[in-house]
């Protein structure tokens, strides 16, 4: 049903997504400083400051906000063991040929183009720093989705410094 008096959350849906990453151990400078690091090498005029805007404008577009609440609402029900068998076994173990983690993110790099799916596939290759912990964190809780989100969102950020650069 599509109610047509409906309105996007937009506010909700940002304070969701920042939350969840907040639990996480994930800041919005955090997601700032691993942009940072991959554009300086390319960019050395860029200041935190830029990094900061573009990573809230980014943080800021529905499509993200979406992308990122279903994944991150799918990584707590599973925490939780709220999802149905074999899906919660599935996400639970992050089971490599599972790849839906990885789409999501996708969804989220392909904002800005071909160089942020680039990135995101630089960035999940090489996990690295905050990224890589929450992915190689298994104490009973999932992080399947979360590791992926960060690393698109880093990968948009990246590829819209990237952009305003060019």
């Amino acid at each position: 049903m599509n109610n047509k008096n409906f309105k996007f959350p937009d506010t909700a849906a940002y304070n969701f997504v920042i939350s969840a990453l907040n639990e996480k151990g994930i800041t919005v400078e955090d997601i700032a400083n691993m942009a940072m690091s991959l554009q300086k090498v390319f960019f050395d005029n860029l200041t935190m400051d830029e990094m900061l805007k573009n990573t809230n404008d980014v943080l800021h577009k529905r499509e993200v906000l979406n992308n990122a609440m279903v994944g991150l609402e799918l990584d707590r029900l599973a925490s939780q063991g709220l999802l149905k068998e074999p899906l919660e076994s599935i996400v639970m173990n992050d089971s490599g040929v599972f790849g839906v983690d990885e789409g999501i993110a996708l969804n989220i790099a392909n904002i800005y183009g071909t160089i942020g799916v680039t990135n995101y596939g630089f960035i999940d290759r090489d996990k690295t720093g905050k990224i890589k912990d929450l992915d190689e964190e298994k104490d009973g809780v999932s992080n399947t989705f979360v590791d992926d989100i960060v690393g698109a969102i880093v990968s948009a950020v990246s590829a819209k410094t990237a952009h305003e650069h060019n």
